[in-house]
């Protein structure tokens, strides 16, 4: 199973912990999974 890494929608940071809820260790954001998925897309590199 591939994982895809989630990173902060603020810094770019990869998040830890979830699967329900990340956290930034940055930033000190949390981040739930939902908002993830809707509110920040992930970009690809050839969308770039």
């Amino acid at each position: 199973m591939t994982r895809i890494r989630r990173c902060c929608p603020r810094c770019h940071t990869v998040l830890d912990e979830g699967p329900i809820l990340y956290r930034c260790a940055r930033c000190q954001r949390a981040v739930y999974a939902a908002d993830l998925d809707f509110d920040y897309p992930i970009i690809t590199r050839s969308a770039r």
